[in-house]
């Protein structure tokens, strides 16, 4: 943040950020990065104190930040959000779509509907109900930027990610290809992001969590944020379509499949003595 004859400079001055998830990794760092630069951002997630910690991080470095606890994949909430987010904050600008979640189960043979449905509930239906109560105001404001947080699941599905999850980043990828060919001349600018595997606190709920050591060479939440950042500070004259950010450095995760193909299993469906059940 810059400051001319005292006035700030940031590039994103004056606009109005809402961030989904932003409560912690991706969303956190994001949110502290845009309020850097300037912009009013709101801060969604499902638990207040969180999003209460951040925003208050964001106003002692002297950005402006707004808390609201919302399930994103909810109709009416995601309404009445966009429009208290009018009144207290201004029409949305920029709205970044972070929130998500895979499933505990992840092979497709032992998942169950509720479990499935879930997953496409926070991953997809949450980016469709958000971008539909946005867009009237971007549209009527001459413009505005949708960021969405997809992953390199979509392109290369796994049981590290499981079957819905991949299934349900493909389709907000999907659907920010659609925005973009339906809105552009519009200047809405719709933009997909797809992560690698991101040092956040989801991968301490799988069957195998990674040690530190190998955390550290993941992407981290920060080189996603500045990601985000870029694409939403560019001039409105260029749109960044897709961006994928990924490790430098491969990882085996071949164990970490095979224990993640048998969760959910039935006993007697799992291998024992060696045996291999896949066939």
């Amino acid at each position: 943040m810059a400051y001319v004859d005292g006035e700030r400079t940031g590039t994103l001055e004056g606009k109005t950020a809402l961030i989904t998830g932003a409560g912690t990794g991706i969303g956190r760092e994001t949110a502290l990065l845009l309020a850097g630069e300037g912009a009013r951002v709101v801060l969604v997630g499902r638990r207040q104190h969180i999003l209460d910690e951040v925003a208050a991080v964001i106003e002692k470095a002297g950005g402006t930040a707004f808390t609201h606890s919302t399930h994103v994949e909810n109709a009416d909430e995601v309404r009445e959000l966009v429009a208290w987010t009018r009144e207290v904050a201004g029409p949305v600008d920029i709205l970044v779509n972070n929130a998500g979640g895979a499933s505990k189960v992840l092979d497709v043979r032992w998942i169950s509907e509720e479990e499935w449905n879930e997953v496409m509930g926070v991953n997809l239906t949450a980016v469709y109900l958000l971008t539909q109560a946005v867009l009237p105001d971007m549209l009527e404001h001459g413009g505005g930027s949708i960021i969405t947080v997809s992953s390199l699941a979509a392109v290369r599905p796994t049981l590290l990610g499981g079957a819905p999850y991949g299934a349900a980043k493909a389709g907000v990828r999907n659907f920010m290809t659609y925005l973009r060919s339906t809105f552009r001349n519009d200047l809405i600018r719709a933009t997909c992001i797809l992560p690698g595997e991101v040092n956040t606190p989801i991968l301490d709920s799988r069957a195998a969590p990674p040690s530190e050591e190998k955390r550290a060479a993941m992407v981290q939440p920060q080189d996603v944020a500045r990601a985000v950042l870029l694409c939403a500070s560019l001039p409105q004259r260029t749109v960044v379509e897709e961006l994928v950010i990924a490790p430098t450095l491969l990882r085996d995760t071949s164990a970490d499949i095979e224990i993640s193909r048998w969760i959910g299993a039935p006993e007697d469906a799992r291998p024992m003595n060696g045996e291999d059940r896949r066939m």
